[in-house]
C-alpha cells in the first residue's frame, strides 16, 4: 500500500511538472492509475478529477486575460458545459472491454497532438488572419468545433488543451496569455461537469485520485518556480516519448 502510494504521488508529480513546463502530464499519470490496478474507464474518470484543480488554479492565474474577453466567456462555458457532459456520458456508457481496445488509440491520438499541435495552430493562426471577417456560417462551425472538443474532453482528457487551443487560433485569438487562460477556463468546465456525472455514477476511485491530485499541485507548485531553468525542448521530447512508449506498450498488451 506505501509503494502504491508513492508511485502514484510520484507519477501525480511528474505529472504536474510536464502539465506546468509543456503539457502531456497525463500521459503519465492515466497510466500509473491503470498499472495500480484501477479499471480503464474508471482511471479515466480519476485522471480528470485529479487534474481538474490544476485547470481551476491555471485558469484563476489568468483571470485578468480572461476579463478582456468577458463577453465571449458566457457561450465557450455554455458549449463546453454542454460537450463535457456528453462527453462524460458517452464515456459511461462504453463498455469498459470496448474503451480499453480505444486505451492505444487514444493515446496515439494524443501523442501525435502533442507532436504537431504547435504546427497546426500556426497554420490556423495564418488562416485566421486570412479571414477574419467570419460569416454566420463559419461562427456556427466555431461553435460545433467547440462542442467537439470538449465531447472529447469528457470522454478522454488528454490531449485536451491542444486541441482547445486549435479552436482558439481558428477563431482569431492570437494574444499567447489570453489563449492560455481561455484554454484553462474551458478545460475546467469541462472537468468539472464530467467529475459530477463521474461523481454521480460512482465512477473516481477516490484515494488514487486524491493521492495523484496531490502529487500533481506540488508537482506543478515546484515546476511553477524552476521552470525557466529548466530545458524546455528535452521536457517536449520526453513527453513525445513517454506518449509513444505508451501507446505502443498498450497495443502490445491489449492487441498481442
Amino acid at each position: 500500500m506505501t509503494y502504491q502510494l508513492l508511485f502514484l504521488f510520484g507519477a501525480g508529480f511528474f505529472g504536474g511538472v510536464l502539465n506546468t513546463i509543456a503539457g502531456g502530464g497525463s500521459f503519465i499519470t492515466f497510466p500509473a492509475l491503470l498499472f495500480v490496478g484501477v479499471a480503464p474507464i474508471s482511471a479515466n474518470a480519476t485522471n480528470t478529477f485529479a487534474s481538474c484543480a490544476g485547470y481551476l488554479s491555471g485558469a484563476y492565474a489568468f483571470r485578468r486575460e480572461l476579463t478582456v474577453h468577458k463577453t465571449a466567456l458566457p457561450r465557450m462555458m455554455l458549449v463546453s458545459l454542454v460537450g463535457g457532459s456528453l462527453g462524460a456520458l458517452l464515456l459511461l456508457q462504453t463498455p469498459e472491454s470496448l474503451f480499453r481496445e480505444a486505451i492505444p488509440w487514444l493515446l496515439l491520438f494524443a501523442t501525435l497532438l502533442f507532436a504537431f499541435g504547435g504546427w497546426i495552430n500556426r497554420s490556423l493562426k495564418r488562416y485566421a488572419s486570412r479571414h477574419r471577417h467570419a460569416s454566420l456560417i463559419g461562427g456556427l462551425l466555431l461553435l460545433l468545433i467547440l462542442l467537439a472538443a470538449s465531447v472529447y474532453g469528457g470522454f478522454f482528457n488528454a490531449g485536451l488543451g491542444i486541441i482547445v487551443l486549435s479552436y482558439l487560433a481558428l477563431a482569431g485569438y492570437t494574444d499567447i496569455n489570453a489563449m492560455n487562460g481561455l484554454k484553462l477556463l474551458i478545460s475546467s468546465v469541462v472537468s468539472l461537469i464530467a467529475i459530477v456525472l463521474f461523481i454521480y455514477d460512482g465512477a473516481i476511485a477516490w484515494y488514487e485520485g486524491i493521492v495523484v491530485m496531490l502529487g500533481t499541485l506540488a508537482g506543478g507548485y515546484v515546476a511553477a518556480h524552476y521552470s525557466r531553468q529548466l530545458p524546455q525542448t528535452i521536457i517536449r521530447n520526453f513527453v513525445l516519448v513517454a506518449g509513444t512508449l505508451m501507446s505502443i506498450y498498450f497495443f502490445i498488451e491489449i492487441y498481442l
